[in-house]
């Protein structure tokens, strides 16, 4: 739109300057020579009284003549030329076609280049051959004229200015309201659900505005509703999940008294329970995980190591890239069951940990999780961020250790940070389990 408007400008502003100069022009010179010729014919009166007598002095007649510095009256008289001066361009600047014409015996004017710039010459033809000539200069007209041109361009590249300045203003106005809009998507996607449009900032899109803000509060609620229903039937199997997990401790200390049938029975139980506490303890945070992130300056690298000595693992895993700060804006407890649910996938599917690499690129900050495991093919890596999907690899080896939620906290946490999670190659094979956080870096 802002070029279109400087566009409309510059041909409609180029076409008004165009007339205009040409107008003038034509005008300015129209005038300048219906001038010359009234001079001419002037002064050829006067030179023709002069010269009537026997042995007139035609150069003091010339002389005579009040025609200032930029008009040059000549005389041809009995085939010799006659001028005030002894400057011979004057009578050669005559055109002579122009002097064929006077010469018999008619009146003619002519604009020429010369020398010293354009000037318009008027022939009048006196008695018994004679021919007065007046060259007229049109140098000072000429820059008269160019000025008006420069001025007429500058006035164009103004108003070309202009014109786009009015598109520009206009194209805000217009596509302000979609700003608006993509900023609260925006900011809803990344778990800020009290993000509203503003009613009163446009009144000619109330329509819109109602509608979008009734659209959140309706997403709002549902989301609100299912986040409550997780979390109820979350807290609610809590209760009988530690009844059952205390009555499987007991098993399973009585385990030796059991017979083999028995005692195989009581480890399943045990396991599956510890399975099952897993999964509602994931649901719970699953819940939560709508929630905005609560950031605060955390020293991400200490965080990391903490969460690895917690699993078991060596401390050296954790690498602070060169030039990443030692503190990221970032919810603490976001990051720690992020790098948690990433290195528990590692153990379990990826052959273990290799390297967790933080870094920071501008205001984005990312953490990285390489393992050595087979890999993760391209055609799961857009799914296994969902929710209770697990990856072909752990299908076939039918590992059901996991609950198939942990990833997906691992996205909705990203995402509660304006970022995203992604899986690559890792170099020298494996995956590399990337999760980038926009403003985090301080």
């Amino acid at each position: 739109m802002t070029a279109g408007y400087a566009a409309g400008a510059l041909v409609l502003s180029a076409c008004l300057a165009l007339a205009s100069y040409q107008l003038i022009r034509t005008t300015l010179l129209d005038e300048r020579e219906r001038t010359a010729v009234r001079a001419a014919y002037f002064n050829a009166t006067i030179v023709h009284s002069g010269i009537s007598g026997d042995q007139p002095d035609v150069l003091e007649v010339l002389r005579s003549l009040d025609t200032g510095s930029a008009r040059q009256p000549v005389l041809r008289l009995d085939g010799r030329w006659y001028a005030r001066g002894a400057d011979s361009a004057v009578t050669d600047a005559i055109p002579a076609p122009l002097r064929k014409i006077v010469e018999g015996g008619r009146p003619a004017v002519q604009r020429i280049g010369s020398a010293s710039g354009p000037a318009v010459v008027v022939g009048v033809p006196l008695t018994g051959g004679t021919a007065f000539y007046q060259v007229d200069s049109l140098a000072e007209l000429d820059g008269t004229v160019r000025t008006v041109g420069a001025v007429l361009l500058a006035v164009a590249l103004m108003t070309t200015a202009a014109g786009g300045g009015v598109g520009w203003y206009a194209t805000r106005r217009v596509l302000r309201p979609l700003g608006e809009v993509t900023r609260a998507a925006r900011d809803i996607a990344g778990g800020d659900l009290t993000a509203r449009l503003d009613a009163a900032s446009d009144p000619d899109l109330s329509s819109l505005t109602r509608s979008f803000n009734g659209m959140v509060d309706e997403l709002s609620g549902r989301l609100e509703r299912d986040r409550r229903f997780a979390a109820d039937v979350a807290h609610e199997l809590r209760s009988p999940l530690q009844t059952l997990a205390a009555s499987a401790s007991v098993l399973t200390r009585r385990r030796d008294t059991l017979d083999e049938r028995s005692a195989a029975a009581a480890s399943l139980v045990s396991v599956e329970i510890q399975r099952f506490q897993v999964l509602v303890n994931d649901l719970l945070e699953l819940a939560r995980s709508d929630q905005p992130a609560q950031r605060e300056p955390v020293a991400v690298a200490e965080l990391a190591r903490h969460v690895c000595r917690s699993r078991r693992l060596p401390e050296d895993l954790v690498i602070l890239v060169d030039g990443t700060p030692q503190r990221w804006h970032v919810d603490r407890k976001r990051f720690r069951q992020m790098l948690g649910n990433l290195l528990d996938n590692a153990v379990q599917h990826g052959g273990g940990p290799v390297a967790v690499r933080l870094g920071a690129e501008g205001d984005r900050c990312y953490l990285e999780v390489d393992d050595e495991g087979p890999g993760v093919p391209p055609a799961d890596r857009d799914t296994v961020f969902g929710r209770f999907v697990r990856g072909r690899a752990a299908t076939a080896r039918g590992d059901s250790a996991g609950t198939g939620l942990g990833l997906a906290l691992v996205a909705q946490h990203a995402a509660a940070h304006q970022g995203g999670a992604v899986i690559l190659d890792r170099p020298g094979g494996g995956a590399r389990f990337r999760v980038d956080l926009l403003g985090c870096a301080p």
